[in-house]
């Protein structure tokens, strides 16, 4: 199981396939990232999430921020998500969950009295230093994306 994750701590290093390529946290030396989790490619929830970054994008990149996703979806499955809503950040392929578990997103979850394992839809705002500046779980996707940016930019002004 993950330790505790906190703001102020370093964020668990992690590193994994893309559709386009490999990414790793080291990749984004001197830049904000948003590292956000979610259950499942091109279902209704996180295909706004996704699309909502993807439409913040200009205005994250003016905050020197990159945005990240991280599911157990397959490369091949992010590839057709991201084509299908011209996303334009990557996507990291989780499918031995080693990420979600060292953020502790991979959790039970309960469904119409089922009990089962998936990814805790959540985002971690870390900051250019590579600690967390900010964690939110169980996300409601209606106005995340917002309240994100925000607290990018209040990281920004704290640390000018």
């Amino acid at each position: 199981m993950a330790k505790e994750l906190t703001p102020g701590k370093k964020a668990p290093a992690f590193s994994g396939k893309t559709q386009d390529n490999k990414v790793s946290l080291k990749d984004f030396k001197g830049e904000n990232i948003v590292l956000y989790f979610y259950p499942k490619d091109n279902t209704p929830g996180c295909t706004v999430e996704a699309c909502g970054f993807r439409d913040a994008l200009p205005r994250f990149k003016r905050q020197n921020t990159r945005i990240v996703g991280v599911s157990k979806d397959s490369v091949a499955s992010h590839c057709k998500f991201v084509e299908k809503f011209e996303l334009s950040f990557p996507l990291i392929s989780d499918e031995e969950g080693k990420i979600c578990e060292s953020y502790g997103t991979w959790v039970e979850k309960k469904l119409y009295g089922r009990t089962y394992m998936g990814i805790e839809r959540a985002t971690f705002l870390i900051d250019t230093e590579g600690k967390i500046a900010q964690i939110w779980r169980k996300v409601k996707v209606k106005n995340h994306v917002e309240d994100v940016l925000d607290a990018v930019k209040k990281l920004n002004k704290s640390n000018k």
